[in-house]
């Protein structure tokens, strides 16, 4: 068998874990067919690929008055998008529903997705959607909200957390809506 220790392999932008998540036996690299090489556990005799969360990050809109809602968390200064962990066995719009819901008491009415990125700090893929929601009557934020604010598009691209993810996603979401409304 051709294998190699790995320190780490090669991801993307990212690294992955030289360990089994099993059994915790270092893990070596191996051939797989069509898949070059990938960390294989000798004592699980098993394949180990890439483990991440996935998580879903939102873009609130007011549909009444086209405002976005940013919001402040955990003694952090910065406001950010509203965002959660996708849970075992829910699909990526059932999380966009149910974060929202949780964290602001409102009801999305209808989801659009934006894109993807993997988020090194937090070792997560998070997925970007605009979640819209018809007004904000219902809006009641829940703990885990220490203050938030309805910005207009070009109000909270200003706003939000600066050189973040938040940010990239706002402003490609905001970018691309414009370059719609110019079609």
């Amino acid at each position: 068998m051709n294998t190699a220790p790995l320190d780490f392999m090669e991801e993307g932008d990212g690294k992955m874990a030289g360990y089994c998540h099993v059994c915790g036996t270092e893990l070596v690299g191996k051939p797989l067919d069509d898949e070059g090489i990938v960390p294989f556990c000798t004592k699980c005799n098993q394949y180990r690929f890439p483990l991440y969360n996935v998580a879903v990050s939102m873009i609130v809109v007011n549909r009444k008055n086209g405002k976005i809602l940013l919001i402040k968390q955990y003694g952090k200064p910065d406001y950010i998008l509203v965002a959660g962990y996708v849970n075992r066995t829910e699909n990526l719009e059932s999380a966009v529903r149910r974060e929202v819901k949780e964290e602001t008491g409102m009801i999305v009415s209808s989801i659009r997705f934006n894109r993807t990125r993997f988020f090194e700090p937090s070792n997560s893929l998070m997925c970007n959607f605009t979640a819209f929601v018809d007004d904000d009557s219902g809006f009641d934020p829940n703990w885990e909200i220490d203050e938030s604010k309805w910005f207009s598009p070009e109000e909270a691209r200003k706003n939000i957390k600066p050189n973040s993810l938040a940010l990239y996603f706002l402003s490609s979401y905001l970018d691309e809506t414009d370059a719609e409304q110019e079609e």
